[in-house]
């Protein structure tokens, strides 16, 4: 659960780093950006501030803003009946973002998953988007993501969004936020 204050201030943050990157975003935007905290009220550690532009049967497009070290708990995106899961490209547009893919060769942690939390980030494979770089995973890929010392901001583009159906390593995640008064 977090607080009113500090969904709005994430959506404050959010709206600044996007403005960093250069991306233009309607007041009709504004007003739709997303917060998750993943039910572990600790936004600033684990998190992410979403802007879905479309999400359709075939495609979808969104923004993701990074707080400094702000991190996407480990997840993956399952097959949903005879549907392949989702199968998405990360393109960094603004700052660093420290992208990690399970590789069953790779065994040594990175030492940046979250200190509260560690024991539940396994893919260990890193990869380091910069500005105009970008990395495409493929369904059911077992990943987790993480901003660098200034925040990221990332587009994704990819086959139908369903994150209710994302299945977490950490047992304690909850995908919707809860917004306390």
């Amino acid at each position: 659960m977090i607080t009113r204050a500090e969904y709005d201030q994430a959506v404050q943050s959010a709206l600044d780093l996007f403005q960093k990157a250069h991306i233009a975003v309607t007041p009709e935007e504004a007003a739709a950006i997303e917060v998750a905290d993943f039910g572990l009220s600790n936004l600033r550690e684990i998190g992410l501030q979403l802007l879905v532009y479309i999400n359709t049967p075939r495609v979808c497009a969104k923004e993701m803003a990074l707080l400094p070290h702000q991190t996407c708990p480990e997840h993956r995106h399952p097959d949903i009946g005879k549907e392949l899961g989702k199968e998405e490209t990360f393109r960094c547009r603004w700052g660093v973002c420290h992208l990690f893919v399970y590789d069953p060769d790779c065994k040594e942690k990175s030492g940046l998953e979250p200190a509260s939390r560690a024991e539940y980030f396994t893919a260990c494979k890193k990869i380091t988007l910069l500005p105009g770089e970008q990395y495409t995973m493929y369904p059911n890929t077992l990943h987790w993501f993480t901003a660098g010392d200034e925040g990221a901001v990332i587009s994704e583009f990819s086959t139908m969004s369903r994150d209710e159906y994302d299945i977490f390593t950490d047992p304690d995640i909850a995908r919707a936020t809860v917004v306390s008064d």
